[in-house]
């Protein structure tokens, strides 16, 4: 049986037509504004960096990208909205620890995402350590003067927190000195500011970005951080590894994440994207003039492996500090 060209040609059609859609979502993206939900309210160091890096993302994509805040819930409220939103690769999550792993081992369910499987990584971002504070006019200058004091004190040595992952390193800290310290939360870095500043606290921690201006007032003053090496800006703080705690190292980090069903060549395009961005000198000199840490410019494969590592280690310090599910 002979088959027409008229037949063939119209074959070739529907099966080429069947496929456009999806071709051209990718080769069109991005074709409107994008938006990144960050989980902190406006106005924090992550907001700041959200928008800075939104601008660079812009100019890039030729297109405009929009930041909205959706503090609140540990970061949940943020991440159920990206959830929510269609798998299109316009809505994206800026996201730290807590919403992306934390939030599940120290809270009890339901959940409305699993941090795991509803999301998937386009980038790092960028990472900052810790730094255990002091009251400017404190006799303390020294981890080891304040482990030695906290030890012979007959008092509670009450130290300032604002997040799960800050109360949950000081719980570690605390197994590693064999100290007891009494974590006081507080619902933001402000007010813990002000008492540590008013000695209504004996130490805190903290971000080192986002107490840098005190630090240098002398206000407060800083007897440790936490990363794996000094602070450049400020070289003369130990680490606490190397204050007799090798294995003490923390850093808070942003990423960013889309929705896992997200086709893959959008996801490319952004990933590729942001790496030209945080390729630039310029992209370090914004982190490097506000403070705001460092570069952390990991590939989607290597974000979701320290993602991984990351939920473990909590894991292990939940499970050695006694920490209580809430």
């Amino acid at each position: 049986m002979k088959i027409s060209s008229l037949v063939i040609f119209t074959l070739i059609t529907l099966t080429c037509g069947a496929y456009a859609p999806t071709q051209a979502q990718s080769t069109d993206y991005p074709s409107r504004s994008l938006k990144i939900l960050v989980p902190l309210a406006a106005g924090s160091g992550t907001d700041s960096a959200a928008r800075y890096f939104g601008q660079q993302l812009a100019t890039l994509l030729k297109q405009a990208v929009v930041i909205e805040n959706r503090p609140g819930a540990n970061g949940m409220i943020a991440g159920a909205a990206v959830k929510a939103a269609p798998a299109d690769g316009y809505t994206i999550f800026l996201g730290t620890l807590s919403p992306l792993g934390l939030n599940e081992l120290v809270m009890k369910g339901p959940f409305s995402y699993d941090a795991i499987n509803d999301f998937k990584p386009i980038s790092g971002l960028t990472r900052g350590m810790g730094a255990f504070v002091v009251p400017g006019n404190s006799p303390i200058k020294t981890l080891a003067e304040l482990v030695g004091d906290a030890k012979k004190s007959s008092r509670p040595i009450n130290v300032g927190t604002y997040a799960t992952s800050y109360q949950l390193t000081l719980d570690w800290f605390s197994q590693l000195s064999g100290v007891d310290f009494v974590s006081v939360p507080y619902k933001g870095a402000a007010p813990v500011f002000t008492d540590l500043i008013g000695n209504q606290l004996d130490w805190a921690v903290l971000n080192l970005s986002g107490v840098s201006t005190l630090l240098h007032s002398g206000k407060l003053r800083a007897i440790a951080v936490t990363g794996d090496t000094r602070a450049p800006e400020f070289p003369e703080i130990p680490t606490v590894k190397e204050s007799g705690y090798p294995t003490y190292v923390n850093y808070l980090w942003t990423s960013l994440y889309v929705r896992t069903e997200t086709p893959e060549p959008i996801t490319q395009i952004l990933a590729e994207a942001l790496q030209k961005v945080m390729g630039s000198r310029e992209a370090q000199d914004y982190l490097t003039s506000t403070g705001g840490g460092e570069l952390m410019p990991l590939r989607p494969t290597e974000m979701r492996k320290m993602q991984l590592d990351e939920i473990e280690r909590f894991r292990e310090i939940i499970k050695v500090s006694g920490f209580k599910v809430q």
